[in-house]
């Protein structure tokens, strides 16, 4: 409990003064790159960091590990023990500047290279200013996006080598160093070096810009894919399309119409010209190598160019030779393999003359017994699940198929998943549906879909399938209304956190799906006439001469009354939740309960009793974890996913069960807690301040 308050106290934090966000990046490690650099430079020393140490250990854990021949002869050398004048960033960034060496990440090189398109985001990404020569002290820093947060990763130039070369990627003249430090980076961002071995390229578009990435295979191409090209780029998306290779040697194998296949373009405009009378649709596409362009239909000077107006042909810019070419989208589609497009967020675009999508993003996890509750496959547990709001209320300006609606994107995306592979620890199979909100529930965000909606009523959409990646995004169009997404993994009880992500081309209102925290608490009104007999003669047996039951006395009647009950299983009442209760119940401060406070307690067990039964699906005497938020609100608490966490991690056992006595403690811990709050909180504010006396006392008790 104290480690989830801690979190969300620094979450509040953060939010407040914007820590995470593009101009207020966080310190990866709490390491300060313009403090750092300063002292080394003081005291005239190179730095070296302590957190990603120049050994095996960040080289990797397996392949790359202590014992491994992959990790013999390595050295680790700084760039002015491999040549005599090194260069940080020179001349601008080329492709040239990142050359793939001994590990399996191609898919970041292909990122890496991207940036040498956009001067701005490669800006971004790794902070002008730094060399060899002005200030060298060893360190350099670069800024990446982790998980919905921007974070600056210092770095000192100490870099695998062997026989007096890079291990890793390197610049084509070897004096270029930016690439392989920023490699460094992403490396210690994901532990080791070995941890960035396999991906997608989408991954790394997403890493340096912050942006949600669709991925199109154009064997199968959705129609109208030429009209969401156009209004990507529109919205200052990046646009990126590759020609698949079938083995290593096809690598950059230049086809006869001069198409680099496993070469990374990037796609810059997407017209429609009029030629011989009717409309033709082209694609303007660049090679990052400056040279090599195609050289079939709509290429330049080709006679396509014939039949096309001489203002259009300006307009287009149709002969540049500078590795930017036209191709008809036909001719697209049938050359070229897959289509990545990277749309940005509002803060990352600088320029006015590009649309902006609206976003929202939103932090959640998959707890074990409370919100892990798998697809829909498990209705158990299916509505456990976290519950995210979006409202849609405006149509989309020139929809993109003629058809009027809302268009969203929905990336789900699980975190720290490169980590997680030293440990052994797979990606969790996820995905996520999408529920209308029912006409009740229409303008509130309070609430959450119960399980008579979400296993009645069909998901009106969802991601295209469940797939243990680290994102899953899908693009829909939507009729306006209010919709509730469920995010979850294809089978229940799977541990994770997970980033949600929503982009929409419209304003949208958005928000977590959780109920406001409250309870109605039932005051006692006991008159001596209103005491059973019965449970007055069982009183008197045991209070003994004071009239009055203390917590050891009440222990023992409790425990015996549940193990004569064989509907119910107990490990028996602990003393602290009898003191709990006499706490709750004590009115006149004795710290023992009279006659007429005995009876309340006794029928509000009757009550609890009878809610954990019908809560009890199976007859085995507990109840599961997933029953717990269902249960609480009907003994009167209504709670949010954040609280049900933390019970069921402190009242569950270890197969996620609560027992009866488990479930009386939690309820009048509960009642104990909200009653504290009310009579601190006066003013009925919804907070309260404590000195630290006020603080001990109710930490105590």
């Amino acid at each position: 409990m104290a480690s989830t308050a801690a979190h969300l106290a620094r979450r509040k934090a953060r939010v407040e003064d914007g820590a995470g966000s593009r101009a207020n990046a966080i310190l990866f490690n709490h390491q300060d790159f313009e403090q750092l650099r300063s002292e080394c430079l003081q005291i005239g020393s190179l730095f070296c960091d302590p957190t990603f140490p120049a050994d095996w250990n960040s080289l990797g854990y397996n392949q790359l590990g202590r014992y491994s021949s992959k990790t013999g002869g390595v050295e680790w050398k700084r760039p002015w023990e491999l040549c005599s004048d090194p260069c940080f960033l020179a001349d601008g960034a080329r492709r040239t500047d990142v050359c793939q060496g001994e590990l399996g990440d191609c898919w970041l090189l292909a990122a890496i290279a991207s940036l040498t398109l956009d001067p701005q985001i490669l800006n971004r990404v790794v902070p002008p200013g730094q060399s060899f020569t002005s200030q060298y002290a060893g360190i350099f820093h670069f800024q990446l996006w982790q998980y919905g947060e921007w974070v600056d990763v210092v770095v000192d130039d100490r870099l695998p080598t062997r026989d007096g070369k890079l291990l890793f990627v390197h610049s084509a003249e070897g004096v270029e160093f930016w690439s392989a430090l920023l490699e460094k980076a992403y490396a210690k961002m994901s532990s080791s070096y070995e941890a960035l071995s396999g991906g997608s390229s989408i991954e790394g578009f997403e890493d340096f810009t912050g942006g949600i990435a669709e991925s199109y295979d154009l064997k199968e191409a959705p129609p109208f894919l030429f009209h969401i090209v156009r209004k990507a780029l529109k919205l200052g998306s990046l646009l990126g399309c590759s020609i698949d290779i079938s083995s290593l040697y096809e690598t950059e194998l230049i086809t006869s119409q001069k198409l680099v296949k496993g070469h990374a373009y990037s796609i810059t405009a997407a017209e429609q010209v009029h030629h011989c009378g009717s409309l033709v649709e082209l694609i303007r596409i660049r090679n990052p190598w400056g040279q090599v362009e195609w050289t079939g239909a709509w290429s330049d000077s080709s006679k396509e160019w014939d039949g096309v107006w001489a203002e259009e042909k300006r307009r287009l810019d149709c002969c540049a030779e500078d590795g930017e070419f036209w191709i008809s989208y036909h001719d697209f589609l049938s050359h070229f393999s897959r289509l990545d497009i990277c749309n940005l967020t509002p803060d990352t675009l600088t320029s006015n003359e590009v649309g902006r999508w609206n976003f929202a993003e939103f932090e959640g996890t998959w707890r074990v017994g409370s919100t892990a509750g798998g697809c829909r496959n498990y209705p158990a547990t299916f509505c456990s699940n976290p519950q995210f709001f979006i409202r849609l209320d405006d149509v989309d300006d020139d929809p993109h198929d003629g058809e009027e609606g809302c268009t969203v994107l929905i990336g789900l995306m699980q975190k720290d998943a490169r980590r997680e592979r030293r440990f052994g620890r797979d990606l969790n199979t996820i995905g996520f549906a999408i529920y209308k909100v029912p006409d009740q529930y229409k303008g509130r965000t309070n609430v959450r879909l119960s399980p008579d909606i979400l296993l009645r009523d069909q998901s009106v959409a969802g991601s295209h399938a469940f797939i243990n990646l680290r994102e899953v995004c899908d693009r829909f169009k939507l009729p306006p209304g209010e919709y509730a997404i469920v995010p979850s993994t294809f089978e229940p009880h799977c541990k994770g956190s997970f980033i949600l992500r929503v982009f929409t081309e419209k304003e949208a209102h958005t928000s977590p799906m959780e109920e406001d925290a409250n309870a109605e608490l039932q005051e006692p009104n006991v008159r001596h006439e209103d005491v059973d007999p019965h449970l007055k003669h069982l009183f008197m047996q045991i209070c003994g001469n004071d009239s009055e039951i203390s917590a050891f006395e009440l222990q023992q009647i409790l425990n015996k009354a549940v193990t004569q009950r064989s509907n119910i299983k107990t490990d028996g009442f602990s003393l602290q939740t009898c003191r709990d209760i006499i706490s709750l119940l004590d009115t006149d401060g004795s710290s023992r309960l009279g006659l007429l406070e005995f009876h309340s307690l006794w029928m509000k067990m009757q009550t609890y009793l009878e809610i954990f039964k019908s809560h009890d699906a199976d007859g085995s005497g507990t109840m599961s974890s997933h029953e717990m938020r269902a249960a609480l609100a009907e003994a009167g608490f209504q709670l949010n996913s954040t609280v049900i966490q933390e019970i069921v991690a402190r009242y569950a056992d270890r197969s996620y069960a609560i027992d009866f006595d488990r479930f009386i403690g939690c309820l009048i811990r509960l009642e104990i807690l909200f009653r504290m709050f009310r009579t601190l909180d006066k003013q009925q504010r919804g907070w309260i301040q404590l000195d630290l006396q006020q603080w001990l006392c109710l930490a105590i008790n």
